[in-house]
């Protein structure tokens, strides 16, 4: 009774934040990174890194990727911010202006010149930011395209996160899917719902480090 009334509070409030992870994609053969048997979790205890059972641009949006864009169409969600890089949110038919997608897409590019973003069916050989060798076609541009999926030492892109920023203040409140919440500052962002007054909730297999703020 109490998730109910969350819900509805934050429908009647303009709807939720969603900082989704990649917990919601391992049931589409992409395997993620802290859970019992992703890539990470394989490394620290001495084993082989999992590979993906299904390519990446074979993956297809499993029933949280549909259950989202049912949400935000019922008004239950306002703006969704990811981690993922696999373009899953978007193929499920997620508007992309009501998305932020922090870590990249690696099926996407973006002009250096105009900004215009390209998604495409085929995956970028790169990642880092670097030309992938076409041009915008944006007419009177022509400038170079880049890959959009962050390396290491890369920033998070500031408009993705200008956004994240805004509806995470804004927010009623904010649901993790599928996030151990371990990586900065997206794993932050949660808390600045909580921080203007709003609620947390959690859902992951395992436990995080903001569990106790939810």
């Amino acid at each position: 009774r109490a998730l109910i009334e969350l819900v509805k509070n934050a429908r009647s409030r303009g709807g939720a934040i969603v900082h989704t992870g990649a917990g919601i994609s391992t049931s589409t053969g992409i395997p993620d990174f802290r859970g019992p048997n992703g890539i990470w979790t394989a490394q620290r205890n001495g084993g082989a890194i999992p590979k993906a059972s299904c390519a990446f641009f074979l993956a297809r949006p499993s029933a949280t990727h549909m259950a989202l864009v049912a949400l935000r169409e019922a008004g239950y969600v306002r703006f969704l911010v990811s981690c993922n890089v696999d373009c899953l949110h978007l193929r499920s038919g997620y508007p992309r202006e009501c998305l932020a997608e922090l870590h990249g897409n690696c099926f996407a590019e973006r002009c250096e010149r105009c900004e215009r973003e390209y998604v495409r069916d085929f995956e970028m050989p790169s990642v880092g930011f670097k030309r992938t060798g076409r041009a915008c076609g944006e007419a009177g541009c022509g400038g170079r395209l880049r890959d959009q999926v962050l390396d290491w030492e890369d920033a998070l892109p500031p408009k993705e996160l200008k956004l994240a920023e805004k509806h995470s203040r804004d927010a009623p409140l904010a649901l993790v899917l599928g996030s151990s919440l371990q990586i900065t500052p997206s794993c932050d962002l949660p808390l600045k719902t909580v921080r203007a007054g709003g609620d947390l909730v959690i859902v992951n297999l395992q436990a995080t480090p903001k569990d106790k703020k939810a």
